[in-house]
């Protein structure tokens, strides 16, 4: 990727952390959430937004569910935030790779007590 997809990419990660943490008042958003990563198409027309969640499994749903239902707020938060030709149209995904590897690292674990 281009430095100036990077800086950009970086820029939206940065925001839209803020932003979904700050910004969007909906009541099924709790625990801890983050922004993993952002993927820019080459044009920079579309963005793929990965979030990671902190909270009970059945919650996690709901708050991606509250941050699909905010996301022409958000894109229009991103617009005044950052200044890009086009905002780009943002799709969120769950981003499970760091629960997947904390749940490896515990079955290594035991396979190291000799528990498994």
């Amino acid at each position: 990727m281009n430095s100036r997809g990077d800086r950009i990419r970086k820029a939206l990660i940065k925001e839209l952390s803020d932003i979904i943490q700050h910004k969007v008042k909906d009541p099924r958003i709790k625990g801890i959430i983050s922004v993993t990563d952002v993927e820019l198409s080459p044009d920079n027309k579309y963005a793929k937004a990965y979030i990671s969640i902190f909270a009970v499994d059945e919650s996690k749903q709901d708050v991606m569910e509250a941050i699909n239902d905010s996301t022409s707020f958000i894109r229009g938060e991103i617009s005044r935030r950052i200044t890009m030709r086009h905002t780009p149209e943002i799709k969120f995904e769950l981003d499970e790779s760091q629960e997947k590897a904390r749940r490896i690292n515990d079955l290594l674990d035991k396979i190291s007590r000799g528990e498994l």
